[in-house]
């Protein structure tokens, strides 16, 4: 029998609302694709993005259109040409892992020619954008996690957050999402004061059509780029605008692109984070694998869900296990 793929929409619902600079949302539509052979089964799960011209729809006909390669045998070196990085790549080449660890019973983490198995990592946990006042409470109820990661706006009141923010979790390290929506004259008032704040990163400051405006700057706390930052392609333009990237799955188009990708910006002196969209434990298994050992690491996604996968990976407050392999890999 030949492999067959499957494809299925998803929806989870988000606690509360999640909040960027690009708008809110209370559930996440997440896309699974799932590859049978015989009695092995391999799954892997993507988030569309809207920011990067992806949607639900599209990323299933992009699944359902490699369904007859798949058949044929298409591996994960060929579907890097077969589907161009992003969602609908991720989603398939997470199950091709998934199913080769299944059908092999030698776990992706050997396969992939990691040293060791991947052990717990510490993650940020994200606040989502609101008035300062309530980001501030936020933060009070989780003053005891170690990382906490915070959306802005651009609309005036960024500093106000963070203060708010550092007044009422003084023992978090912090890092700033701006999620594009700053300016040059923005990043050039805040980023020495939030310095003072316990800020340690900047995230995407400027759009990424136009972060030119980042060659140059002092940089009181390093810079990332998320959405300047997509696969190892991306890293040329990258030099003097950033000192970390962020690796997202979602982006890369899996996990065979990210581990490339980390390998890259790692020689070329680029520090490394390691992202999510917000999905479930079975999104976030794959990057665990990348996640060893990084500068950052944000793979919070299922702790913003009002309910997880089962079986999902365990989270001790911002502590992260690795996935049992009944879930993946």
């Amino acid at each position: 029998m030949p492999r067959t793929l499957s494809v299925a929409m998803e929806s989870w619902p988000i606690r509360g609302v999640f909040r960027i600079s690009r708008g809110a949302r209370t559930e996440a539509q997440v896309v699974v694709a799932t590859i049978r052979d015989g009695d092995a089964v391999g799954r892997g799960e993507c988030v569309p993005y809207p920011r990067y011209g992806e949607s639900v729809e599209s990323v299933i006909g992009e699944i359902r259109g490699v369904a007859d390669a798949i058949a044929g045998g298409l591996d994960r070196e060929g579907l890097l040409s077969a589907l161009p990085a992003g969602a609908a790549r991720n989603a398939v080449d997470c199950a091709l892992w998934d199913l080769e660890a299944k059908r092999s019973g030698i776990p992706v983490w050997r396969a992939a020619g990691l040293a060791s198995a991947p052990g717990t990592v510490t993650t940020v946990f994200t606040l989502s954008v609101d008035t300062p006042e309530a980001m501030g409470e936020a933060a009070a109820r989780n003053a005891d996690r170690p990382l906490l990661k915070l959306k802005m706006t651009g609309d005036g009141l960024d500093l106000d957050r963070v203060a708010r923010i550092h007044a009422n979790a003084p023992g978090a390290r912090l890092v700033v999402d701006a999620n594009e929506a700053w300016d040059v004259a923005t990043y050039r008032d805040l980023a020495p004061r939030l310095r003072e704040l316990a800020v340690e990163m900047i995230e995407q400051p400027l759009p990424a059509k136009d972060d030119s405006g980042l060659l140059g700057l002092e940089r009181p706390v390093p810079v990332c780029a998320d959405e300047s930052c997509h696969d190892t392609a991306t890293l040329d333009a990258l030099a003097g605008k950033y000192d970390k990237i962020n690796i997202k799955l979602d982006k890369t188009g899996g996990l065979t692109e990210a581990l490339r990708l980390r390998a890259e910006a790692e020689r070329r002196g680029f520090g490394i984070m390691v992202g999510c969209m917000i999905g479930t434990s079975l999104g976030m298994a794959p990057g665990m694998l990348v996640a060893q050992g990084v500068d950052l690491v944000d793979l919070d996604a299922p702790l913003l869900l009002a309910k997880d996968r089962e079986p999902g990976m365990r989270y001790d407050g911002s502590i992260v296990y690795p996935a049992d392999t009944a879930l993946w890999g």
